[in-house]
């Protein structure tokens, strides 16, 4: 029973990394730069299928995909950015949210004409499969790589945006444009990068949850309700916020559709609203 439980926990923990490693960019854009990205899981599911399509028509190994998921859909957000993006960072909410709900749809559509409508598998390298055993535990391998890779990401990022010149120059564009602009900071540049930054993790995220979530042209609209809730209940721009939020609703997550499995899908937004209520700006809002 200990055994189980533990077992659980983990694999509620590796899960809510993963969710973490999709939502975090998100953060960094709708808390840090103001603008309601509805299309974040478009970006995920980019680099869900740029993964997919590098192993199976080109033979790429797995682990030579994930920097070319993350650049993909950096660089689609970088497209969207300029064209559209850039147009309504002065729009109010929800013409911010009518515009990148509509790229979901947009992008949803896209996916089912060019790879059809069906999951898109991967076929990870023997050494990230099976299952590591210590005494009456066992773990997950590929669970443990998403643990690990999550902990790097996390460090980096709070070593870039909070102790960086460039993580300075972000937050000086974002509460004052016009002071950062006499101050001879290329605004349009720097979100430019903040965008790719969270957009190419999101693909990333996309890439590495393949295995554990799956890859559909619903991915973006699925996911979706996920990664803001790990944004709202941590606190805008908070990364902390986000890794803690992440971590606690996966184990709750799957914990509750494990020993209540006719509820379990409802206890995730039950927990969800009663942080909200306890703590209305997240559990780590920025003050």
């Amino acid at each position: 029973m200990i055994a189980r439980t533990i077992s659980l926990l983990f694999d509620g923990f590796a899960y809510g990394m993963l969710l973490f490693v999709l939502s975090v960019g998100l953060s960094v854009t709708l808390g840090m730069m103001n603008f309601v990205n509805l299309a974040h899981g478009t970006f995920a599911m980019i680099g869900g299928y740029t993964t997919v399509m590098l192993m199976r028509n080109a033979g790429w190994p797995f682990f030579a995909t994930l920097p070319v998921a993350f650049l993909v859909a950096a660089a689609a957000s970088v497209v969207l950015e300029r064209v559209l993006y850039r147009r309504m960072y002065r729009a109010s909410d929800l013409d911010q949210s009518l515009l990148t709900i509509g790229i979901v749809f947009v992008s949803i559509a896209a996916a089912a004409y060019i790879f059809g409508t069906g999951q898109q598998p991967v076929q990870l390298p023997d050494y990230l499969r099976g299952r590591i055993a210590y005494g009456d535990f066992s773990f997950g391998i590929y669970r443990l790589f998403l643990v690990v890779a999550a902990l790097v990401i996390t460090v980096l990022l709070v070593l870039g945006l909070d102790y960086t010149r460039f993580g300075a120059r972000v937050r000086a564009c974002v509460d004052n444009q016009r002071m950062a602009r006499g101050l001879g900071l290329n605004v349009d540049a720097v979100f430019s990068i903040t965008f790719a930054l969270g957009s190419g993790l999101a693909g990333l995220g996309g890439a590495l949850g393949i295995e554990i979530v799956g890859l559909d042209p619903n991915f973006a609209f699925k996911y979706l309700v996920y990664m803001l809730i790990v944004v709202a209940v941590g606190g805008l721009a908070s990364i902390r916020g986000a890794f803690v939020t992440a971590a606690l609703l996966g184990i709750i997550d799957i914990v509750s559709k494990y020993y209540v499995p006719e509820i379990g899908a409802f206890v995730l937004y039950l927990v969800m609203v009663s942080f909200l209520v306890w703590r209305p700006a997240g559990l780590f809002a920025r003050r």
